[in-house]
């Protein structure tokens, strides 16, 4: 037997300990691996989309956001290799949760984050609409407004989502293996771009670092609450890192592979994001006269760098729109195999299967295809209601981290945490990192559901905007009690294999 093999049987012994045998293929490595945490965080997609947002906020100073909500996010992500150590599962927040908690917890924990990634793969399927009509017209299938703010605009952004939604929905049907192989090259490709992208316009920076020490550019009033709201631009794009973890079953020597693949996601998009938001603002031709609130960095590029070489960076932006909206599909994919296997959600004798052929769980990935290509419709008939609805699905994220970190605490404040040899592990850093993780995703979870007017519902009018991210997440909670309470009965039955014990936690711990 070759070392591989050898490999690829303690991999599936390791399973087997959980109680789930192994169906999945595993093909992923290191890179892999690391390739589907960055594609979720895709500095390129997200930045592109929301500096504007930020900047319109708090200016030039709005970059020391960044780094802020970048070391909130690492002591979550710590946390998160040592569980990904511990318990290398597919449907990591699931499992995690439900293992250091309660099923309850656990299924909750599961519940918000796939409704949140089922959302968030429509959000980032309509970015194509603000790069590929920019790059040609002929993309531009429907009308002639390619603005997402037009009925034309709007009803192509539509269109051009749900062409990408079912190619990624074909690709995660065929298989892990061609899945990879495209995420692989398109990060490849983000990565180099995103590198040439920094030193480019740094060498036509208009001024220097200093520059953001100023809030030049900021929204009229007192500047705390501007910056506050400032700081929603990166708490929407630091989040999915832990994507690593989804997949842990598909990768080769998970408990150690996907702690690093987590740590170098985060930090790699942590420190290219940090210097691609530097090098927008000082290569901005003004950051007065209104055009960087409005444009944001695609207006950076064209107006510093020449339409020629702005259009070749954005079709890199195309390329990452696309993988980022396949290693989401992928997530999600994961999440709801992984809860229909433990028999925890409506269909589960049909959404837990995996084919044979493809080891890959296809219904999963048709029903979350058809379910986020569904939401993009609302974009057609209100646009704002399809902002704010992307915009809610991150505070559900950061609700399903915290049901991670909060139960994780309570065993380290009870003592029975037990650091396991040979595994990632804090040691006794553990307890400060987890208490400051869990304060910081407070917080966060309050600045980014507060009902602020100005972010939610910016043109007013809408009270139902303003207060959407209460109404909403109230709302998939309610529909997640009753589902819940439907499929009680089969939660408390034991299901095939010790894996559905789900008191499993407390011999884990």
């Amino acid at each position: 037997m070759s070392n591989h093999d050898a490999a690829g049987v303690r991999d599936a012994q390791d399973l087997a300990g959980f109680g789930y045998p192994q169906q999945l293929h595993r093909k992923l490595g290191s890179y892999a691996s690391f390739a589907a945490g960055f594609s979720f965080v895709s500095i390129l997609t997200t930045v592109f989309q929301l500096f504007f947002f930020g900047f319109s906020f708090g200016g030039a100073a709005f970059f020391w956001t960044w780094p802020i909500v970048f070391l909130g996010q690492l002591l979550v992500a710590l946390c998160f290799c040592e569980l990904a150590a511990r318990y290398p599962i597919s449907g990591c927040i699931y499992q995690w949760s439900r293992r250091l908690s309660t099923p309850t917890v656990g299924w909750f924990a599961g519940w918000t984050m796939l409704v949140a990634q089922i959302v968030t793969v429509s959000a980032a399927a309509i970015a194509l609409q603000v790069v590929l009509p920019t790059l040609w017209s002929g993309f531009q299938l429907v009308g002639s407004d390619p603005a997402l703010t037009s009925t034309d605009g709007a009803t192509n952004a539509v269109v051009l989502g749900v062409i990408l939604i079912t190619c990624t929905t074909i690709i995660n049907a065929i298989g892990v293996s061609l899945m990879s192989r495209i995420n692989v090259i398109g990060v490849t490709c983000e990565l180099i771009g995103v590198v040439a992208l920094v030193i480019l316009l740094f060498t036509h920076a208009e001024r220097g670092p200093s520059a953001v020490l100023h809030q030049t550019g900021a929204a009229p009033g007192g500047y705390l609450g501007a910056f506050l709201i400032s700081s929603l631009m990166a708490a929407y794009v630091m989040v999915g890192f832990d994507s690593a973890g989804e997949l842990s079953e598909e990768t080769r020597d998970p408990r150690r592979t996907a702690p690093r693949a987590i740590l170098r996601a985060l930090t790699a998009s942590g420190v290219g994001g940090a210097l691609l938001l530097l090098a927008g603002i000082l290569a901005a031709p003004s950051l007065t006269n209104g055009d960087l609130a409005a444009g944001g960095l695609p207006y950076v590029l064209t107006s510093s760098l020449g339409d020629t070489v702005g259009k070749l960076f954005l079709a890199d932006v195309a390329v990452a729109i696309c993988v980022c909206t396949l290693a989401i599909q992928t997530a999600a994919t994961r999440m709801m195999f992984s809860m229909s296997r433990d028999r925890v959600l409506p269909g589960h004798g049909a959404l837990g299967k995996v084919s044979p052929v493809t080891g890959t769980p296809v219904l999963p990935a048709i029903v979350v295809g058809v379910l986020s290509a569904a939401i993009l419709l609302v974009n057609v008939g209100e646009a704002s209601l399809f902002t704010a609805l992307t915009s809610v699905c991150i505070v559900m994220l950061y609700g399903a981290y915290l049901m991670v970190t909060v139960p994780m605490l309570v065993r380290r404040l009870r003592g029975e945490w037990q650091t396991e040899p040979g595994h990632f592990s804090l040691g006794r850093l553990g307890l400060p990192v987890n208490v400051v993780a869990v304060a910081y995703g407070v917080l966060q979870m309050v600045n980014l559901g507060w009902p602020r007017a100005s972010v939610y519902d910016p043109a007013g009018g809408h009270w139902y905007l303003q207060y959407f991210s209460l109404l909403f997440v109230g709302g998939a909670l309610l529909v997640g009690l009753v589902a819940y309470a439907l499929h009680r009965r089969e939660l408390a039955e034991p299901a095939a294999g010790p894996a559905a014990d789900l008191g499993l936690e407390a011999a884990q711990a």
